[in-house]
């Protein structure tokens, strides 16, 4: 469909002291939490290329990718339909550091992330990571 944009993305998780760990990112200019992900560049050719891009910009992570997760679609904040695909992803290198698109990230337990995302499409995201990596 013309006009849509394209994103893509990554639901980043890891075993932490207590068990699972997901990653959630804030982003000062939305004032939301969200997951990592990134509008698809002219020259992108593969969205999971631009999801790994897109998280590394954002998180400062290099990253393991595991299988597709179900797409979302919605209308952004200007009114245009948004399609975004995510991937689960692991953190194999890096740290994050705070940078002009998000200004902080936290792993929290797939409990708590549920309740800080803002948005119920990222908390459906979520759930299909969870399904995904306990099959």
């Amino acid at each position: 469909m013309a006009g849509v944009v394209k994103a893509a993305g990554g639901v980043l998780w890891r075993l932490g002291p207590g068990g699972l760990e997901v990653l959630v990112v804030h982003r000062p200019r939305y004032d939301d939490w969200s997951f990592p992900k990134g509008k698809l560049d002219s020259g992108d050719h593969d969205d999971e290329m631009c999801a790994v891009r897109e998280v590394r910009e954002e998180t400062g992570f290099e990253v393991a990718v595991g299988p597709e997760l179900p797409g979302v679609s919605y209308t952004d904040n200007q009114g245009r339909p948004k399609e975004v695909r995510y991937w689960a992803m692991t953190p194999v290198d890096g740290v994050f550091v705070a940078n002009a698109e998000v200004d902080a990230a936290e792993w929290l337990t797939p409990e708590l992330a549920a309740l800080r995302l803002s948005y119920g499409h990222d908390r459906r995201v979520l759930d299909a990571m969870l399904a995904a990596i306990d099959s």
